[in-house]
């Protein structure tokens, strides 16, 4: 679901199954055209629409982070989601190698290389997997 569905009232009964959230990373740096603009957050709704699909009743969607996507930030960022109820954390990314390892997320979804499509069935697979392995705590990197 994205964020935008819930209401504070039906919160309490839906985050216990809602343990995993969906981190949109755009990769603008601000000096991109808005066609530019515009073409890198299709590219990473591209790679977020097969997941918000797949698990519809077990994710939530965020508001996309657009700008200052430096891993010390996501770090935080993915942290605090941590701290506020997200058992897992899985950033999500439309530009290749936008996203480092050290990002402090429990999974890192992005192309390898320009131009490569999603494969919905490596997608679910990997975050069927990622579910299987403890999740890292607010104060861990996975």
């Amino acid at each position: 679901m994205k964020f935008s569905e819930l209401t504070e009232a039906s919160w309490p009964d839906l985050q216990p199954y809602m343990d995993t959230c969906l981190l949109p990373v755009t990769g603008l740096a601000g000096f991109e055209a808005p066609w530019e603009m515009a073409e890198r957050a299709a590219d990473t709704g591209d790679w977020l629409l097969p997941l918000e699909k797949a698990f519809k009743g077990r994710t939530v969607t965020l508001p996309a982070l657009h700008y200052d996507a430096a891993s010390d930030k996501l770090k935080e960022l993915c942290g605090r989601c941590r701290t506020a109820g997200f058992r897992y954390v899985i950033l999500v990314c439309g530009k290749p190698g936008f996203v480092g390892d050290d990002a402090g997320a429990d999974l890192v979804v992005q192309p390898s290389r320009e131009g490569e499509e999603p494969d919905p069935d490596a997608l679910f697979k990997a975050v069927s997997e990622l579910w299987k392995r403890p999740a890292a705590s607010a104060g861990d990197a996975p």
